[in-house]
């Protein structure tokens, strides 16, 4: 289980898991594709189904992902209040 305050990749996250999105990181198309999706620095997001495709909900919308979008998003874990 990662650390409290942890940043970690969005794929290493565990299901119920919730974390706040740290960074974006990849190139300029993915990266806005991600941020159109709601994938943003400082949003707030839970860990559904992990695997590939994995499920995370933003927002209370479900999103899935593939293995290659996940490795663009770093997420810091276990903030107080989540």
């Amino acid at each position: 289980m990662p650390a409290l305050d942890e940043l970690i990749p969005l794929q290493m996250m565990l299901p119920g898991q919730r974390g706040r999105i740290d960074s974006v990181i990849g190139r300029e198309d993915d990266v806005h594709r991600l941020h159109e999706m709601g994938l943003r620095n400082g949003r707030r997001i839970e860990m559904v189904q992990c695997g590939s495709p994995c499920i995370v909900r933003l927002d209370g919308h479900a999103i899935c992902f593939r293995a290659d979008d996940l490795l663009q998003v770093l997420v810091r874990t276990g903030e107080p209040g989540e």
